[in-house]
């Protein structure tokens, strides 16, 4: 299945763009750290495109799980915050939630 590697390289390129205005906001990093994140926020608007779905509603909301655990792997990865059990159980549950959705048998 496609799908699996888009959505996790789409949720890399939403939550590098975000965390570069983070960064610029919050961490008194350059204002130059807003050109790669707007080209990385344009990458994962592509990206979900490239998902095999009918409707871009059902596309997003089976993304929304992948991108919680990605968040919550980029907690722990890039800003050093290991995740803690309710993390873990939160981001297991909305990505169950998204398998549903994705994989669910639909009606022809």
């Amino acid at each position: 299945m496609l799908a699996l590697p888009i959505y996790f390289a789409a949720a890399l390129a939403e939550i590098a763009g975000c965390f570069a205005f983070w960064a610029w906001l919050r961490l008194g990093k350059p204002v130059l750290w807003l050109a790669p994140g707007m080209a990385s926020l344009a990458l994962f608007g592509w990206l979900l495109t490239r998902i095999d779905s009918d409707f871009a509603g059902r596309a997003y909301a089976a993304y929304g799980g992948v991108y919680i655990l990605s968040s919550v792997i980029w907690m722990w990865v890039v800003e050093g915050s290991r995740p803690d059990r309710w993390d873990i159980i939160g981001a297991a549950l909305c990505l169950g939630g998204s398998a549903i959705i994705l994989l669910g048998p639909r009606s022809p």
